[in-house]
């Protein structure tokens, strides 16, 4: 094999696993701070709700860079899916970041509206659910697959809203509130972090019920997810996925029922990354699933080495910050203490 068809074999597979990193990082960060905008109408009052946003003050915006390096890595590194999943899922994409900016705004403004600060509560709690929905409906949309004709979207702007991605919308927002809950119970003290935990022994059955469902409606309705997972050799290759994921689950639940304080976090994470390889053993190599590859989709070797090099550079710089901010701001965020 020459140097140039090794690039062009491995380089998209590079870039796909950063895209995965991205993607995941995404997930399960501006997840939790997602979920606490969820959550925020179950709480007892005004002084509950302040130490629930207190909690993520110094991560949320930070935690949405992610975001930009899923969309943008895809943009210079498969331009051809990029093309064809931005048409395909369009209105999807730009409710999500409506959402977004919605529930960015109310954070920002409810720390300094006196009387209408109930309303920025619903704003805040409408954006973040909304923006979860939307990253499920997604989801479920690119799992379906796109219809593809002479290497563009040939279907309609509603062939997403199915009753799969619906589903797969509503089990994120599930699937976020539980990680806040959970990111509340490890950061917050008092009847805030004893409402989190009950709300986090709610939840975890509602999600794993999600998780079930899809995982059973996907290879039905999937014929290449169903080959991919039955078929021998697989099937015994990829059995232990679903298994650790209950055992796991059953930790959670444990670690929750005991009283635990960080695990409970740390298992439900552990549950995303799960389901998040589950998703990708389903679809992997397709990036256009079900037919367009990482190879059919990626841009010339030349632009995806540049555009490399430069992430190689940046990517363990924002790694760095991450934990340098996670670390600064560790302990539990008590009534009254705040960052604004």
């Amino acid at each position: 094999m020459d140097i140039s068809a090794g690039m062009e074999l491995y380089l998209p597979v590079i870039w796909a696993l950063l895209l995965a990193v991205a993607i995941a990082m995404y997930v399960v960060l501006d997840g939790f701070d997602l979920g606490i905008g969820i959550l925020f109408p179950f709480a007892k009052d005004e002084r509950e709700r302040d130490q629930m946003m207190n909690s993520v003050a110094p991560f949320w915006d930070g935690n949405e860079t992610w975001l930009i390096l899923g969309g943008g890595g895809l943009l210079v590194a498969f331009p051809r899916a990029y093309a064809i999943v931005m048409p395909a899922l369009y209105l999807p994409v730009i409710f999500m970041l409506l959402s977004l900016v919605f529930r960015g705004v109310a954070f920002e403004f409810r720390w300094v509206a006196d009387t209408s600060r109930f309303l920025w509560n619903i704003a805040f709690t409408g954006g973040s659910t909304l923006a979860a929905f939307f990253q499920g409906v997604l989801l479920g949309g690119f799992v379906q697959g796109l219809k593809v004709e002479n290497g563009a979207f040939a279907g309609g702007p509603l062939d997403w809203a199915t009753p799969f991605a619906l589903l797969c919308g509503l089990g994120v927002v599930a699937g976020y509130a539980l990680i806040g809950s959970a990111w509340l119970v490890m950061k917050t003290d008092g009847a805030t972090a004893a409402r989190a935990r009950s709300h986090a022994l709610r939840l975890l059955p509602a999600v794993l019920a999600f998780m079930a469902v899809v995982s059973v409606w996907t290879p039905l309705a999937f014929p290449r997810i169903a080959e991919r997972w039955f078929t021998t050799p697989n099937l015994f290759y990829l059995a232990p996925v679903p298994l650790v994921t209950l055992a796991l689950a059953y930790g959670v639940w444990r670690w929750l029922a005991k009283g635990n304080e960080y695990l409970p976090f740390l298992g439900v994470i552990g549950l995303f990354l799960l389901g998040y390889a589950g998703i990708g053993i389903s679809i992997f190599p397709n990036l256009v699933p079900p037919s367009l590859t990482v190879w059919d989709t990626a841009a010339a070797p030349a632009s995806q080495i540049f555009m490399l090099i430069g992430t190689i550079f940046i990517l363990p710089l924002v790694l760095c910050y991450v934990a340098f901010v996670y670390w600064i701001f560790r302990g539990k965020v008590r009534e009254g203490d705040g960052y604004h």
